[in-house]
């Protein structure tokens, strides 16, 4: 087999290409020796990974073990043709884009060889400009293809975050948060660490009229104070020690798009008066910008866990800058106050780290999700992807089994929970109640109705009309009762 890699001496028109062709490898296949070595200083001295054969069974071995971004082929070869390479190409690498060469240029040829897939053809003799602009158009169609892919896999994976609920509490924060988008208003949004505030935020924003704008998120908690508002409002060359140049902040880069400060309770007063002149004027001044302001235009959201009311209070945050933040206050639930919604997380979650590991798991036993129905999840629903991602890379079965899920978890159940309570939401529709109470004896009574149904002081015919009437099937498969 003989194949070559060319590196060439960088010149200022192949420096211009390389970061944009960097991990770019062109194959060329030809039976004639003078014409492998030209075109592979020429492409060579293009910034590209150059490697070379002599015969199309050697080009079609080196497609087999190496990834290939463009095949530069002899139409007209012995035993395997570059038609014939390129039919294998098309099955052994169908990413590579290939380009034919031919000393016997006719129509019919080009047309059956785009039928056939290759991406265009040269003839021979070979124009060096030509052949160069032809393969880095091949180049840019197959580094586009690669990043569309990379695109929709990104893609996929915001789909497969989207907010997860059908709870009645959680149904009013997305009704909230639907409405809440399409204004300009500030929002902050209210509840314990883990129940989700960061994606109901890019919810509010892409659901906004900036969702073509960036959307730049900070977690002023993470940040240290002297940072912080380096950060936020950026600074001038020589500010402090250290600034040797000019730098923007988080404001101007959220420009024209959607800022969001998570642990909002976690600022300084000091920063807290700057962060109000913004929402006041709308401007910003960079440390070091001797009072030198600049526009913004930037909806703000806010979250916290931390009761921003009663720091108000005792003094630990203005109050002036609370009330402009909040302009609608978004309530964001605990997952204790939204458990209908377990059941649907854990089938999601186990969906998103069963693909990412590579793993066949179809869900959780029976007795696994009532564990976690029942579980009090003080750090929610980041607290049950935890456990979920552990629980999927830990089983051996197709199923997540009890021993699989978190010792905690285990142990909690194990102190027994016959006494738990359930609370509602004054307001609550008395349907939504009823199903509460009925799916948590259910989970009590590890899904035997008929003694749940003894428990309530209810027939067991009305737990399965009420389960049906919710599209809910019986998990045991035990026939209607008829008493």
């Amino acid at each position: 087999m003989h194949t070559a890699s060319h590196q060439a001496p960088p010149t200022a028109n192949s420096m211009s290409k390389s970061s944009e062709w960097s991990n770019s490898v062109v194959l060329i296949v030809d039976d004639e020796a003078g014409i492998l070595e030209s075109l592979s200083k020429i492409f060579a001295r293009e910034g590209l990974e150059v490697l070379t054969a002599s015969n199309g069974a050697e080009g079609l071995e080196i497609l087999r073990r190496q990834r290939i971004s463009v095949l530069l082929t002899d139409l007209m070869m012995p035993k395997t043709t570059g038609m014939d390479l390129l039919k294998a190409a098309r099955t052994v690498s169908p990413e590579t884009e290939v380009v034919l060469m031919t000393a016997h240029g006719t129509v019919e040829t080009a047309v059956s060889a785009m039928k056939e897939g290759a991406y265009d053809f040269v003839t021979k003799p070979l124009k060096r400009a030509h052949v160069v602009r032809i393969v880095r158009n091949a180049l840019e169609k197959q580094n586009l293809l690669v990043e569309n892919r990379a695109l929709r896999a990104q893609l996929e994976e915001r789909r497969q975050k989207d907010i997860v609920g059908t709870s009645l509490a959680w149904r009013r924060t997305m009704d909230i948060t639907v409405q809440a988008a399409a204004s300009e208003a500030s929002v902050l949004l209210l509840g314990e660490s883990g129940t989700g505030k960061e994606l109901l935020a890019r919810a509010l924003h892409e659901n906004s009229a900036r969702a073509n704008r960036p959307l730049i998120p900070i977690n002023c908690a993470a940040i240290p104070e002297s940072i912080l508002e380096a950060e936020l409002f950026g600074y001038e060359k020589g500010a402090f020690t250290g600034a040797t140049t000019s730098r923007e902040g988080r404001f101007e880069a959220a420009n024209g798009g959607t800022l969001f400060l998570d642990e909002i309770g976690e600022v300084s007063r000091h920063v807290q008066v700057k962060l109000l002149r913004v929402l006041q004027e709308g401007e910003i001044e960079r440390l070091g910008g001797a009072g030198k302001t600049r526009k913004i235009d930037i909806r703000l959201i806010a979250a916290t866990n931390v009761d921003l009311a009663q720091a108000v209070r005792n003094g630990d945050f203005r109050e002036d800058l609370y009330y402009r933040l909040n302009v609608v206050p978004i309530h964001v639930p605990p997952l204790r106050d939204r458990s209908d919604d377990i059941p649907l997380l854990v089938q999601h979650f186990t969906r998103i780290y069963a693909s990412k590991n590579g793993k066949s798991i179809t869900g959780c036993s029976r007795a696994a999700l009532d564990l976690l129905c029942e579980y009090s999840w003080p750090g929610n629903v980041r607290e049950l992807e935890n456990a979920i991602e552990r629980s999927v890379v830990l089983t051996r079965e197709s199923v997540i089994g009890e021993d699989d899920l978190p010792r905690e978890i285990r142990d909690h159940a194990a102190l027994g929970n016959s006494s738990r309570s359930l609370s509602f939401t004054i307001g609550t529709p008395l349907d939504e109640i009823e199903m509460r109470v009925i799916r948590e004896t259910l989970r009590q009574t590890r899904g035997d109705k008929r003694l749940a149904a003894k428990l309530l002081g209810i027939a067991t015919r009305t737990i399965y009309r009420r389960l049906e009437a919710q599209g809910e099937q019986s998990a045991d498969g035990d026939e209607e009762a008829t008493s």
